[in-house]
């Protein structure tokens, strides 16, 4: 683990020392990234992953061996039961939640002349239906107090070719967020979307695999470098903070100026 949060954790500077946290897709990019930083700031996460057992266990692992408490949940998002099952099992492993962070997703590139209808209910599945029934759970059970993040994407404000299901999801999330931050406000529970933008996972990398991409996108982005996991899971320490207690239904672009 790394960043400038780094520095806190290392002089006992704990935000979240009696917060439980569930991170859909935690095992690896931008999902791990934010499992690992709400550790490190003192939560105790149960982070899920589709079917990658190693990458959950080096996540946890990671956590672990940095003095902080984690656990690894299978939950393949796309089938519609899974995602009621795991904010149940999660509770079991750690008691009542404090915050959710809905990341887990699937890209669904494509263009619209050749999309499937399965193509298209397997990506609206993952991307808004399951975290759909997440955010029904938490209205529900998730302590007073508690924090919603619902990791979105930057396509929603810069769409392109082959990004129609993805970016149509991710947009339906943002709106999902904004009704949500209205209907649990009252007991103080905030419900906000991050935008990223071009981040280094492995997913980008799949989607975007030519350099020449690459640098394009440096290029026409503000800070002038592409997005690393750390720079979203900053992002969204800050939103689950107390810091952040007056801001709820905010799309927050964190794209280092790309839109």
């Amino acid at each position: 683990m790394g960043g400038p949060w780094a520095a806190w954790h290392a002089v006992g500077v704990q935000r979240l020392s009696d917060k439980t946290a569930l991170v859909t897709g935690g095992s690896r990019g931008i999902g791990r990234a934010i499992a690992e930083r709400l550790a490190a700031d003192g939560a105790e996460v149960v982070l899920s992953y589709a079917a990658n057992q190693g990458a959950a266990a080096e996540a946890v692992a990671a956590i672990t061996a940095a003095g902080g408490r984690a656990h690894a949940l299978a939950a393949d998002l796309r089938q519609p039961a899974a995602a009621r099952q795991l904010f149940e099992q999660a509770e079991a492993a750690i008691g009542p939640l404090d915050i959710l962070i809905n990341n887990a997703a699937i890209a669904g590139t494509g263009p619209i002349a050749g999309m499937t209808d399965e193509d298209w209910d397997a990506t609206m599945t993952a991307n808004v239906r399951s975290p759909f029934i997440l955010i029904r759970e938490a209205a529900r059970r998730l302590r007073d107090g508690g924090r919603i993040v619902n990791i979105s994407t930057a396509n929603t404000v810069l769409p392109g070719p082959g990004m129609a299901a993805y970016a149509a999801s991710k947009a339906a999330l943002e709106l999902l967020s904004r009704v949500a931050a209205y209907e649990l406000g009252e007991r103080e529970i905030t419900v906000n979307s991050v935008l990223p933008g071009a981040t280094d996972t492995d997913m980008f990398r799949t989607a975007n695999p030519a350099e020449e991409v690459h640098k394009e996108i440096t290029a026409i982005t503000a800070l002038r470098r592409l997005g690393q996991p750390a720079d979203i899971a900053d992002v969204v320490a800050f939103l689950v903070s107390t810091d952040a207690r007056w801001l709820t239904g905010q799309s927050i672009r964190a794209t280092g100026g790309l839109a």
